[in-house]
């Protein structure tokens, strides 16, 4: 099998057939293109997203708080608290796991966020450090029921840009092979990056205008948009001159030939909404110091196309990250 999450089709086949039992206060089913899993109190819900960070060896506390902070933030609530598990290699040293704590922290204490506990260990298994991290947020039952029906023709809004997260583990991870290339400030500019990783604030802004929300994470902005089609169960048409990407990951992509589409983008948020709101939504985040465009749209076939001037391509289930092709 390839590196990186598993295959949609796998996931189905290996996953999904085996998990039957259900309680009933389970509101979701594990489901392609669903972030987080919703548990019924009452009057109240609980959110729930786990990742890890397998793909980087730098920023591991930063990155391991956001993604799963970002998969809270798509149900358009605050993140309160996270469970922290770090696997680390024999031979690591004391101030490397304190710096990884130290990090997650900090983020943390950005989006008002606790780390409520956790575990920590020295193994044999890991040939380096793995953080996982489990994130909670709770909303309102009523919330979680109210929003609308998903339907051909509804808009696509991608705020920020491709490939945000990748180049920035790019850079940590090939820092003096960029440098050398490309120069220093591509490399500066491409560290900061991961920065713009956090979509909480986005999710927190639009979620009152739209019928949903996907965070972009492997696979890139194209598995996003395969990933949300197949979650709907509609198809999706996408401009690619519409898609926003960063001078440094253009230079990045061009120099390590792979495809900012395809390419892990933490910091990006995939949001969907009635077309007829699309332009008010780009200019409420506008207005909030978010850049946003508009995309695409669903169409009501299954068909999901990126079209580019008059060339049409196929946007097929994703594949294992362009990142793995670089680190």
């Amino acid at each position: 099998m390839e590196i990186g999450k598993l295959k949609a089709s796998d996931l189905e086949k290996l996953i999904f057939k085996n998990i039957k039992h259900k309680r009933s206060e389970i509101l979701t089913d594990p489901k392609i293109g669903g972030d987080c899993a919703v548990l019924d109190f009452g009057d109240k819900v609980a959110y729930i997203s786990s990742d890890p960070i397998t793909g980087a060896t730098e920023e591991l506390g930063k990155l391991a708080v956001n993604i799963n902070c970002n998969d809270i933030a798509t149900a358009g609530i605050e993140p309160v608290g996270l469970m922290l598990t770090i696997l680390a290699p024999e031979g690591t040293k004391a101030e490397e796991i304190e710096r990884v704590v130290s990090d997650a922290h900090a983020e943390c204490e950005k989006l008002n966020v606790s780390i409520m506990g956790g575990h920590t260990e020295i193994t044999k298994v890991v040939n380096r450090m793995v953080v996982s991290v489990t994130a909670i947020g709770i909303g309102k039952k009523e919330d979680y029921t109210k929003r609308g029906k998903v339907e051909p023709g509804d808009c696509l809004i991608l705020t920020k840009g491709a490939g945000i997260e990748g180049t920035g583990i790019i850079a940590y991870e090939k820092s003096e092979e960029i440098r050398k290339n490309l120069g220093e400030q591509t490399l500066k500019e491409a560290k900061n990056m991961l920065d713009k990783i956090s979509v909480v604030r986005e999710g927190i802004i639009a979620s009152p205008y739209v019928k949903g929300m996907h965070d972009v994470t492997e696979g890139g902005i194209l598995g996003a948009i395969w990933e949300v089609s197949e979650f709907y169960g509609l198809g999706s048409e996408i401009y690619r001159e519409k898609i926003e990407i960063a001078d440094c990951t253009r230079a990045i992509c061009d120099h390590f030939n792979i495809n900012p589409l395809k390419l892990i983008s933490s910091g990006s948020m995939l949001l969907t909404a009635d077309p007829l709101k699309g332009s008010k939504i780009v200019e409420i985040l506008k207005s909030e110091g978010i850049e946003s465009q508009i995309i695409g749209k669903f169409i009501k076939d299954n068909s999901k196309s990126i079209i580019s001037g008059n060339f049409v391509e196929e946007i097929s289930e994703p594949e294992s990250d362009e990142l793995y092709r670089v680190v």
